[in-house]
């Protein structure tokens, strides 16, 4: 089975070697994804611009190895602050409406205290297609 990987070249994922996202089969595994590029944290203000920043990240990642948010089955997001649970969960149902996949949303530290969410997520081709 042939495994591909998808960087967005962050400082952590050259620390920790990581990647981004890793798809193994039909399986595409999406690495907790914050707001920040190559120059780290992003300046982005308010828990849910911070949430559609890391969705187009995901996002991007899932179609470079030929997904699509559609496939997306599971999402795990991290809160720094849990009162931003409703704003970040308004925006997650923007991006998963049709998919509408299991998810879990908890507080916890993140690795930067200007980050206020980080989320995984899972998707497997084709699921899609299956409802």
């Amino acid at each position: 089975m042939s495994v591909r990987r998808h960087t967005t070249n962050t400082p952590w994922e050259e620390v920790a070697a990581y990647s981004r996202a890793v798809r193994v089969g039909d399986r595409i595994l999406v690495s907790g994804t914050t707001a920040s590029g190559s120059d780290g944290a992003l300046d982005l203000g308010s828990a849910a611009d911070q949430t559609r920043a890391v969705l187009d990240i995901i996002e991007s990642a899932i179609e470079s190895l030929g997904g699509s948010l559609a496939d997306v089955v599971r999402t795990r997001v991290y809160v720094k602050d849990i009162a931003d649970w409703e704003q970040v969960a308004r925006v997650h149902g923007e991006y998963f409406a049709d998919a509408r996949p299991a998810c879990t949303l908890v507080e916890a530290r993140l690795v930067d205290d200007s980050l206020l969410v980080e989320i995984e997520a899972e998707a497997v081709i084709g699921s899609a297609d299956a409802v």
